[in-house]
């Protein structure tokens, strides 16, 4: 073998294994994206659950409370209203808004046991409160695990070779689960 075939053999294998190194960095990348999205969606479907679980609750408490405040029709509407929306909602981002309307307004119910000593005291009631305590913990739990994993995403669809690999797999940015401005203002606590 000549020496100018073993030059021409030795080019042509380094050549192959930069590309062979090329490929395997395009597909370690594009995995990566992949398995940050299916991430994302398997903490969303997390958050559903709980989410889910919440909503299977509502309807026996406000069946409770409804004997103690019949007058409450316009709190029990809006209820059943954000549950309507929830459950029609397509995107996350839709599922997210109307989640936290619901928020908001199971707080109020909450709240009509403070005005009705004995559905304080009603056991049904109770246990179900104590559902619910116990889902809205789950359910802050998985949104935070959610955002996490929406961060990680996020943050490398910001890196140069992450936008890359992101438009390769037809990766997008996600939405983040946050708490709507009224909810996040500090509580007045006045004597």
């Amino acid at each position: 073998m000549s020496k100018q075939l073993k030059t021409v053999l030795i080019v042509v294998g380094i050549i192959l294994v930069i590309g062979v190194m090329f490929i395997g960095r395009i597909i370690a990348g594009y995995n990566r994206v992949i398995a940050m999205d299916e991430n994302i969606k398997g903490s969303w479907a997390q958050v559903e659950n709980q989410l889910k679980r919440r909503y299977d609750l509502i309807p026996n408490l406000v069946e409770t409370v409804k004997g103690y405040a019949a007058h409450e029709k316009e709190l029990f509407e809006n209820i059943a209203e954000a549950r309507t929306k929830y459950f029609q909602a397509n995107r996350v981002e839709d599922k997210i808004r109307s989640a936290n309307q619901l928020e908001g307004v199971l707080s109020r119910l909450l709240l009509l046991r403070e005005q009705y000593p004995q559905l304080k005291a009603n056991e049904s009631f109770l246990k179900l409160q104590d559902s619910l305590e116990g889902t809205e913990n789950r359910i802050a739990v998985e949104r935070k695990r959610y955002n996490d994993a929406v961060q990680m995403l996020n943050t490398y669809i910001r890196t140069f070779f992450g936008r890359f690999y992101a438009s390769l797999a037809g990766v997008s940015k996600a939405a983040y689960y946050e708490i709507p401005k009224a909810e996040q203002a500090v509580p007045k606590v006045k004597f």
